[in-house]
């Protein structure tokens, strides 16, 4: 698969998230909860396939992004824990609070997610070009 199909995927999960966050104004408590649940499995089973992917290609990738890597698994180890927390509270001052934290956190995450996607868009425009630049160097050699 070419590296653009794959920023195609990202798109297209980009609509899902994006539908299911439209949806959410409309459901009930329960089945929203049931979403939220379903959703941190999701990301978690994407930050250990990430985890898992960046340690099988180690060689292939460079530092940082294996340093991005091990820092999103504790970022999301981190929110994880924090949602425990915020469960255990029940102060309608500290409900709205957290509503606005988790409010500015999606927020961010949403800023996060489009820095990643123009990252991803110059990785694989410069693996395009590195590619190029080694089929040439190899045609030029022959």
């Amino acid at each position: 698969m070419a590296l653009s199909d794959d920023l195609t995927k990202v798109a297209a999960r980009a609509k899902e998230a994006e539908d299911h966050a439209a949806a959410a104004q409309s459901k009930a408590k329960a089945d929203l909860e049931a979403d939220v649940e379903n959703a941190r499995a999701s990301a978690q089973a994407q930050a250990d396939r990430l985890h898992e992917s960046a340690d099988a290609n180690r060689a292939r990738i460079s530092a940082w992004w294996h340093d991005v890597q091990r820092s999103w698994s504790q970022h999301v180890a981190a929110i994880k824990e924090d949602m425990a927390d915020r469960k255990a509270e029940h102060d309608v001052d500290w409900a709205n609070t957290r509503a606005e934290n988790a409010e500015g956190d999606a927020a961010f995450a949403i800023d996060y997610a489009v820095a990643a996607i123009e990252e991803a868009e110059y990785a694989v425009l410069d693996a395009s070009l590195a590619r190029m630049e080694a089929d040439e160097l190899a045609g030029a050699s022959a």
